[in-house]
């Protein structure tokens, strides 16, 4: 059954051929996160979620630039939305509206699809905690990754600092927390940030577009499978992450999308799963 699509005014949603493409769509700001696009990419990806025609998502940005962090004039918007006579009444609503940040990008990591971010010109600041909640990262050769909360005085508190030393390798994700400095998409590529680099934006998208086919053309329960064992598992010991799957597959290995390949493979065809 299809769920009606979520009114977005700062993301752009298509579904076509069992790729969703969700693209940040304030070019002019260079897709600098406001109020409405935190809450619309949580929107976004739970309906992606939720929606069993979508298989896999791409995640772009509009115009030259992925995203360029957080819409900075938000910050005097909290400022305001947290002021209370009582400081400790104050700082306990401004830690709600920190892991409510939290929670809006997190939904790219519980989205049970794979994410795949395409990324050209800036990924800064907020961009780089988004993109890091990604299954996968391709890039531009001229992208530029900058961790740059540490200029403007604050600590990067939306995920950046827990998944970033995940991705690469800790003294470069430390480096590049403490300095701010600009990684570009080559860089990317060579210290695991990124899968691969492509020369254009126009050939980014057609090489993820390509890759996110094949990821649809699988069986959509083994898919969701794979990422639930591998979130789980980078979060968990291999005797907890084995302890799992064996539960997992307990429960999902005999299905309708098993007995679909070995039907497809007596008759020589390629297999066709059902949403």
């Amino acid at each position: 059954m299809s769920i009606a699509t979520p009114k977005l005014t700062t993301i752009a949603l298509d579904l076509s051929e069992s790729i969703a493409e969700i693209r940040l769509h304030r070019p002019e700001r260079s897709n600098a996160i406001n109020e409405a696009m935190w809450q619309e990419l949580r929107g976004a990806f739970d309906w992606v979620d939720a929606t069993p025609e979508a298989r896999v998502a791409i995640l772009s940005g509009a115009g030259k630039n992925f995203c360029s962090g957080i819409d900075l004039s938000m910050l005097a918007d909290v400022a305001r939305t947290v002021a209370h006579r009582d400081p400790a009444r104050s700082r306990e609503a401004l830690r709600r509206v920190i892991l409510d940040l939290q929670d809006c990008l997190s939904a790219v990591e519980r989205c049970r699809k794979p994410v795949l971010a395409a990324i050209q010109g800036a990924c800064i600041g907020g961009a780089v905690d988004l993109v890091t909640c990604c299954d996968m990262r391709y890039a531009t050769a001229d992208a530029q990754f900058s961790v740059r909360e540490i200029d403007i005085g604050m600590t990067a508190d939306v995920g950046t600092l827990q998944r970033l030393p995940r991705l690469v390798p800790d003294g470069v994700a430390r480096e590049m927390a403490y300095t701010g400095r600009q990684v570009d998409g080559v860089e990317a590529k060579q210290i695991g940030l990124v899968n691969q680099v492509y020369a254009t934006p126009e050939a980014l998208l057609d090489g993820v577009r390509g890759i996110a086919r094949r990821i649809a053309a699988k069986s959509p329960l083994a898919i969701r499978g794979s990422k639930e064992m591998l979130n789980y598992g980078r979060d968990h010991s291999v005797a907890d992450g084995l302890n799992y799957v064996a539960t997992w597959n307990a429960a999902m290995l005999l299905s309708a999308d098993l007995d679909e390949t070995m039907a497809a493979r007596r008759e020589q065809r390629p297999p066709k799963y059902s949403d």
